[in-house]
């Protein structure tokens, strides 16, 4: 079978290991233990592949500081026994109702980090992308060839590289599919989901707050099953759909905050103006090239060479994640996880691609696969050197402010994690949905020096005792020549600044 090998070493590692797996089960040449491996289902390889190579990338998972106040809130999560309801972290917005969306994701990071140190975060980390492109591949395995759907799954790995990191969305992305792939199963066959399902949106629930996209992915998919459905079958499928609805919005409450959790998980999309400014939540730019660009060019160019057509449905499905992709750069791996899932039935039955005849794998064989890829993961990320950047950059800044017995910090939102991390106060931090949208204008304001005016009220009505900023920042530069403040510790990751004038 020919291979098709593009993004570079790790693509062509599972592009050929996709490609070899298949082209061996046809000839049916292995003997021994080789025709055991080839045996393992492919989903298995898919695990352990792309588990293998986010081990690798281990210290990048770790880059984010919103890393680390997640691991904090998940200590105290697993010290009190209790979920948090308002802010203890921040000096400006302590004691504010704050609930967290994710508190069973930061529970589950505490613990791996309590068990295993930086190695257990990574584990668990690649677990989990490893689980959701297993996943993936598992469903296009039914309609398409192996390598096909290593090709697939490839893409999908390269397009969700820059934000597969160590926060709650990564653990949520195996919910997210399985959730995705058993809507559009049930679509598929013209018949309502399974109820099972239900306990799986509880689940993404208390993860992530991206549950809001599985809820309300339950009303067009269903509309796709109406769509496609024999006109006597539509009442009472269209009855099956808005049961299982009402059955979704019931899961998605259960959560240790209830039906407060729908509103708190909203809250990140109610900043309005802030979202540009954060840049994972940021338009995607075509300034320069990249990966997402070159697959959005070629499909556009397949489907004009090869004059696809897919029913509106799927069409409007497609055009919807493709819409979250461009609005926000963050949701360009859901795009790239999702839409093959969408567009995985129309295209097949389009170019006639028969279902797999292969027999489905014993509940023994699966349950040995499963427990063989979780250990060779595991002890990848064990073997993985593991160094927390963040330690190199920023704390010698946090010693500069610990030596001078400050309390009210005006931080850069990126230190705020870190600070937590240190146990100290920040101004800011990656909780944007705490901070509301008019306090994160003014906080970018100030430090941009888009509106001098606000740094220097922040300074005077907050009585700002210290700064920690990245150098290269506006109001860094501007402390520098500003009477009354001095630079007490500089390095190129963080300069701090202390009141000399009261």
């Amino acid at each position: 079978m020919a291979s098709v090998s593009f993004g570079g070493p790790a693509g062509r590692v599972l592009t050929m290991s996709f490609t070899s797996i298949d082209s061996a089960r046809g000839r049916g040449l292995m003997d021994g233990r080789a025709q055991i491996l080839i045996r393992a289902p492919a989903w298995f390889w898919a695990a352990v592949i792309i588990g293998a190579l986010v081990v690798l990338q281990g210290n990048n998972l770790l880059l984010d500081t919103d890393t680390l106040w997640q691991i904090k809130v998940g200590a105290w999560i697993l010290a009190q026994h209790a979920v948090p309801h308002v802010d203890i972290y921040s000096w400006t917005k302590a004691g504010t109702p704050w609930m967290s969306s994710s508190w069973l994701s930061q529970a589950l990071f505490a613990a791996a980090y309590q068990l295993a140190g930086w190695s257990g975060v990574v584990a668990v980390t690649a677990l989990a992308i490893a689980a959701a492109f297993a996943l993936l591949v598992r469903r296009l395995g039914s309609r398409i060839s192996i390598a096909a759907a290593g090709v697939v799954a490839m893409v999908a790995f390269a397009l969700a590289q820059h934000h597969l990191l160590a926060r709650p969305h990564v653990l949520a992305m195996p919910v997210m599919v399985a959730w995705v792939a058993g809507l559009i199963a049930a679509a598929d066959r013209r018949d309502a989901p399974s109820l099972w399902l239900l306990p799986l949106l509880a689940l993404w629930a208390n993860i992530h707050g991206s549950f809001l996209l599985g809820l309300v992915l339950v009303g067009p998919i269903g509309f796709d099953a109406l769509w496609n459905a024999q006109a006597p079958q539509r009442k009472i499928l269209a009855l099956k759909w808005a049961l299982f609805g009402v059955g979704a919005l019931i899961a998605c409450c259960a959560t240790p905050y209830g039906w407060d959790t729908l509103f708190a998980a909203r809250n990140i999309l109610d900043l309005g103006s802030v979202l540009a400014l954060i840049p994972e939540w940021a338009p995607v730019s075509f300034a320069q090239v990249g990966a997402f660009e070159v697959c959005l060019l070629l499909a556009i160019a397949a489907v004009l060479y090869l004059g696809v057509t897919l029913p509106p449905t799927r069409i409007l499905l497609a055009l919807g994640l493709l819409h979250m992709a461009l609005s926000h750069d963050r949701h360009i791996e859901v795009s790239a996880l999702l839409l093959p899932l969408v567009l995985l039935t129309p295209l097949a039955d389009r170019f006639g691609w028969p279902r797999d005849a292969a027999p489905a794998s014993r509940s023994v064989a699966t349950i040995s696969a499963f427990v063989a890829a979780v250990l060779l993961i595991v002890g990848a990320a064990e073997l993985r050197p593991i160094r927390l950047a963040a330690d190199e950059h920023y704390q010698p800044a946090i010693t500069a402010l610990h030596a001078q017995n400050v309390t009210r910090v005006f931080n850069e939102d990126m230190l705020g994690g870190y600070m937590i991390w240190k146990g100290i106060a920040p101004f800011i931090d990656g909780r944007s949905e705490l901070y509301g949208e008019q306090f994160g204008i003014d906080y970018f304001n100030a430090v941009s020096l888009q509106d001098p005016n606000v740094l220097f009220r922040i300074l005077d009505e907050d009585k700002i005792e210290a700064t920690v900023l990245p150098p290269l920042t506006a109001a860094a530069r501007l402390l520098d020549h500003l009477d009354g403040w001095h630079r007490v510790f500089a390095n190129d990751w963080a300069v701090v600044h202390v009141r000399t004038a009261k």
